[in-house]
């Protein structure tokens, strides 16, 4: 078998398989898996890249029936059952599951990415916290008023729950962590907006805490800007109707598009490039070869399943359950996703939870959201790095990753 992507889908559907007489070529780009969920507190100084991110190899390295391989898939050839590599490898299969993920999507205004970084990898974690903390660097070093007011300008496209976490989190380092750190501006004074199109942020939650969300991004000093789509985005600023404001540094968080492996498949694919799969989750008219996590366009009861964790992982382990069916002469079952519930975090004590209609708000939501992703995370060392970053950072309000790295241009 082979699965090409070692995030939530790949890495769930692989540990499934441990012990079945199955031979597995696990593939990705990169050599680790990480846990999404908490990227943005890397992109804002809360955790390194190393507290929510482990080697591929060392996750599986007690798992003999695994290999990973380092590498892009770049082609697949269905009637041949092999995926080729950019480096001109061709790997044979019997089995296939691609869960590659997604990556940003800018609706037609592809030219934005360049000024307006997204937040999938690692690697936008660390350019977006090197643009965060440049903007205050050259807010420090500008003259003119009117350029230092760009500089201490922010703003936040989209209002999911990853842009209220980095317009939150935004906030709080301006007001808490840099006080007393700057001569000849004063951090707090930095104007952090989140825009949304929509009628209200975190719209997937019920309305009543969509809006308690926008009253805690208040609080904590974020302006809130509904109903109204960004019209243009660039080095100067963005366009909000027929207003243009100055604003260095604009970060997106506003959609998703699924990963391009899924026009290999030449199957059905929604207007996000999702692969429209069958209720096993396998290719339409290929059952070898099975879909998962955000590249999976999956319907359940007349709604789309999320794009979310919880999710690609029940939909990996279903995969290995399918492949288990198919090696032991039975169909395979049909998927069913298991709706645990939504969470948000906007800032320090503030966050959201909707769990089966049980709804918090606060600081108890907040207590949530923090036990529930400590426990997610993937290995014990991960758990104690960052629950003893976050009760530091909750005693003294310091964020200690505030590390620039490369030449001091953006």
């Amino acid at each position: 078998m082979v699965i090409v992507g070692g995030g939530f889908g790949g890495l769930w559907a692989t540990r499934a398989l441990a012990g079945r007489a199955v031979r597995i070529t696990l593939i990705d780009r990169r050599n680790h898996h990480l846990f999404q969920p908490l990227l943005y507190q890397v992109a804002t100084a809360g955790l390194s890249a190393p507290d929510i991110a482990a080697p591929l190899r060392h996750i599986l390295r007690n798992q003999r029936n695994v290999e990973v391989r380092l590498g892009e898939v770049v082609g697949l050839d269905k009637q041949a059952r092999a995926v080729t590599l950019a480096d001109g490898d061709a790997i044979a299969y019997d089995y296939l599951l691609i869960a590659s993920g997604a990556t940003h999507a800018y609706f037609g205004h592809d030219e934005w990415s360049a000024d307006a970084p997204g937040l999938k990898t690692l690697d936008d974690a660390l350019a977006i916290r090197r643009r965060l903390l440049l903007a205050f660097e050259r807010a420090e070093a500008c003259d003119d008023p009117a350029e230092r007011a760009a500089w201490l300008s922010f703003a936040v496209v989209g209002g999911g729950p990853t842009g209220v976490e980095l317009a939150g989190t935004l906030a709080e380092i301006a007001r808490h962590t840099l006080k007393r750190e700057f001569r000849n501006i004063d951090p707090s004074h930095a104007k952090v907006r989140l825009l949304e199109a929509g009628p209200r942020v975190l719209s997937s939650f019920p309305e009543s805490l969509s809006e308690k969300a926008k009253q805690q991004l208040e609080r904590l000093g974020v302006e809130v800007v509904a109903g109204t789509p960004v019209g243009a985005i660039d080095e100067r600023g963005y366009t909000l109707g027929d207003i243009f404001v100055p604003a260095r540094t604009v970060l997106w968080a506003a959609g998703v598009a699924a990963s391009p492996l899924g026009a290999l498949l030449d199957a059905p694919r929604d207007r996000a490039g999702r692969v429209a799969v069958s209720p096993d989750l396998s290719v339409p008219g290929h059952p070898e070869i099975f879909v998962a996590g955000d590249l999976a366009s999956v319907q359940q009861d007349g709604k789309p399943v999320p794009g979310v964790a919880p999710a690609a992982k029940q939909m990996g382990a279903h995969v290995a359950t399918a492949i288990a069916a198919r090696l032991a002469g039975n169909p395979a079952p049909a998927f069913r996703y298991r709706d645990y519930g939504n969470l948000a975090t906007i800032g320090r004590m503030a966050a959201v939870v909707d769990v089966h209609g049980f709804r918090l708000s606060g600081l108890i939501a907040w207590w949530f959201w923090l036990a529930a992703h400590v426990f997610f995370l993937i290995g014990f060392r991960n758990r104690i790095i960052v629950l003893i970053n976050w009760a530091w950072a909750y005693w003294s309000y310091q964020r200690h990753a505030r590390i620039i790295f490369g030449p001091l241009d953006r």
